[in-house]
């Protein structure tokens, strides 16, 4: 029985701030990375690197994007063993938190700096370089900071309620990032910088800032020993692995994930091509229309959290998966329904929030449940693992998911030549499906059910 107090509002509110700094910074890079350095004709950008395929299929920027992914399979379940492990006299986790916040920040700015103004092998070096750098920073904030859930929220409820509050700030955290066109718009007439790269890089410059601010927030007011059981593992790295990867329910729960994320980031990478290319609509649409996203799904929060008490948080997950499914199926025609090109992009945005605001809040709540029951049965308490595992998941659906769009671009990414854009909507259709597919396997009744009793 957990005899620690749960967080106070106040310090729960700064948890949740700690989420939107860092997704501050990796929505960043996920709206704005491949239309910075391959942009279409229409954008008014250079081309940075190249846009040669390689073997027919993979262009330079999947290619990095690949890159980073493989080094966070080193450095995630590196950094939760670590964190796991940790004797720290703050706190397993608080401490890789201060370490964390300023590096990635820096890095994330440094990614939109190349040094050649033109095609050039020095961007593509300069680029993987820099990416290396914010995903190792990255995972030493990111990982330590979500193995915090389950020890800070010590019951279902405690750890649904915080995963709503984070949930909450990851969606701000979108809506922060999609102003970045909007900020390069407001920097080139306000400060009269009439170079539209420039403009870009002190636009995130500014927002990746604030993020670090924000970022260390959970470092500066929660005290972690005074709310978390300090229990390290005595468990070595492969050993706490191999335990994570033993859970028939977390290998169901990580499986969906990662074909979720991997279907999210194919459409989050795509939306300024569908706006500008499919819709022929100004790329500055996008931050309203991801603001509109935002505030709509938060709307659903109060009745996703009412929900899952009601009816459990699998039902919710499955639903939400196949709802999805459907949304991104839709992308394939856009441009081609008998409606204003704005109608299909609101209308679309609306659709969307629906599921973004039960699948922001509920896997990390299930990802908490798993975690909690694990230690319960087994006596290691290996939350870094578990959260590093999904993590690493995500990371790598993430970076499948660049992949998959950025090869698609190959096969056309232009108006009047866009349908890799448009098979991008039916690659998010089909991994959305298999994610709820697979998610049915989950047995969340027998999870709740053992931990109740415990």
């Amino acid at each position: 029985m957990n005899t620690k107090p749960f967080l106070p509002p106040g310090k729960q509110a700064a948890y949740a701030l700690g989420q939107l700094g860092w997704s501050t910074l990796v929505n960043i890079i996920g709206l704005t990375l491949v239309y910075f350095y391959l942009p279409p004709e229409n954008a008014g950008l250079p081309t940075l690197i190249t846009t040669v395929a390689f073997l027919g299929v993979f262009n330079a920027i999947t290619l990095i994007a690949a890159s980073g992914r493989l080094f966070d399979a080193i450095t995630d379940p590196l950094i939760a063993n670590l964190s796991d492990r940790s004797m720290h006299p703050r706190g397993r986790r608080i401490p890789f938190l201060a370490v964390g916040s300023l590096p990635a920040a820096l890095f994330c700015v440094l990614m939109f700096v190349p040094l050649v103004r033109e095609v050039s092998t020095i961007n593509i070096v300069w680029l993987v370089a820099a990416q290396l750098l914010f995903y190792l920073f990255l995972t030493v904030y990111v990982t330590p900071y979500f193995a915090l859930l389950p020890e800070l929220g010590h019951t279902a409820n405690q750890r649904l309620n915080l995963s709503t509050w984070i949930s909450i700030a990851y969606a701000l955290g979108i809506m922060v990032a999609a102003q970045t066109p909007a900020l390069a718009s407001l920097v080139q007439s306000a400060l009269g910088v009439t170079d539209k790269v420039t403009a870009f890089q002190i636009a995130i410059g500014g927002l990746a800032f604030v993020a670090m601010l924000l970022m260390y927030l959970p470092v500066i007011f929660i005290d972690e020993n005074r709310y978390c059981e300090r229990t390290p593992s005595t468990a070595p790295l492969l050993e706490a692995l191999r335990t994570t990867l033993r859970n028939a329910g977390f290998r169901y729960y990580v499986v969906a994930d990662f074909a979720y994320f991997m279907a999210l980031t194919i459409v989050n990478t795509g939306l300024l091509y569908y706006i500008t290319v499919l819709l022929l609509l100004e790329e500055a649409l996008v931050s309203g229309l991801l603001a509109i996203m935002v505030v709509l799904s938060f709307v659903f929060y109060p009745a996703v959290n009412l929900l899952a008490r009601r009816i459990g948080k699998k039902p919710l997950i499955v639903g939400s998966f196949l709802w999805m499914s459907v949304i991104f199926f839709g992308v394939f025609f856009l441009g081609r329904m008998p409606l204003p090109p704005a109608a299909q992009a609101y209308g679309l945005i609306v659709l969307y929030a629906i599921p973004i605001a039960f699948l922001g809040v509920l896997p990390n709540a299930v990802l908490g449940d798993i975690a909690e029951h694990d230690a319960m049965r087994t006596g290691e308490r290996l939350e870094g693992m578990f959260f590093a595992a999904r993590t690493l998941m995500q990371k790598l659906g993430q970076t499948m998911g660049v992949v998959i769009f950025a090869s698609l671009t190959i096969l056309g990414r232009n108006p009047g030549d866009d349908l890799g854009i448009r098979l991008s909507g039916l690659a998010g259709f089909a991994l959305c499906l298999a994610a709820g597919l697979v998610f049915m396997r989950y047995n969340e009744r027998r999870v709740l059910d053992e931990l109740e009793r415990a």
